[in-house]
């Protein structure tokens, strides 16, 4: 019979803080990612650090260098681009799923996501934004009754973490997305399935446009068209 395996808490724990230091800047690609410094850093055995730095290779956001261990992966821009590409099609349907089964949760609880991702943004914290921006998507995907939605979207946001963080880190003044949040949820509340459907995937495709514009110093298309969502079947 095996051992049992670590809580996955802790190791998503080592993953998540590594995430973070990515996301804000403290860890650049190509710097070394050493798992004893780790550890002691983060006061916990050598275990959940290995299964988090095995976990965050898997996922592209680590990498092997000859000589040097694991670094910080260099950001793909073409991977960035399927990454939107698939998120806009899970949220879609998370948002749409969302407005048929949980109007009413989302009137009562949904509000207050939005007044913490401003504040959020008011803060100024590339953590703090993140944070709220994820709090906020999770939410949704709680709302669709879906279950599979969001261990579907786990891997995307992981990378989304670390493409948002750069663009924050380089905007002086980085997008309000909590106006079109705003929105989004408003059709969520009123039990527009289609609508928020259709909204989803518009805020997420020109987020993509924006995210890839700003790491490349481009302007984005201010008249890029997003094709409209086809009715469910």
């Amino acid at each position: 019979m095996k051992a049992l395996a670590l809580p996955p808490n802790l190791a998503e724990q080592v993953r998540d803080a590594v995430v973070t230091e990515i996301a804000e800047g403290k860890l650049r690609p190509g710097e070394r990612v050493i798992q004893e410094q780790l550890a002691q850093e983060l006061g916990v055995s050598r275990q959940p650090v290995q299964q988090a730095l095995l976990l965050l290779r898997k996922q592209g956001i680590l990498r092997e260098a000859p000589g040097r261990g694991l670094i910080v992966a260099p950001m793909d821009l073409d991977h960035v681009r399927h990454l939107y590409d698939i998120r806009s099609v899970l949220e879609g349907l998370a948002f749409r799923k969302a407005a048929e089964r949980n109007a009413a949760r989302a009137r009562a609880e949904g509000p207050a996501l939005i007044a913490a991702g401003r504040a959020a943004v008011a803060q100024g914290s590339v953590a703090a934004m993140i944070a709220a921006d994820l709090a906020f998507h999770d939410f949704i995907y709680e709302l669709s009754g879906n279950p599979l939605v969001k261990p579907a979207m786990e891997a995307q946001w992981t990378h989304t973490q670390r493409v948002m963080g750069e663009v924050l880190m380089r905007d002086e003044r980085p997008r309000d997305i909590w106006a079109q949040h705003e929105d989004m949820l408003g059709l969520v509340m009123a039990g527009d399935a289609e609508g928020a459907e259709r909204a989803a995937r518009e805020h997420v495709t020109l987020a993509a446009d924006f995210m890839i514009a700003r790491l490349t110093n481009e302007e984005p298309d201010p008249g890029r068209r997003v094709e409209p969502v086809p009715e469910s079947r």
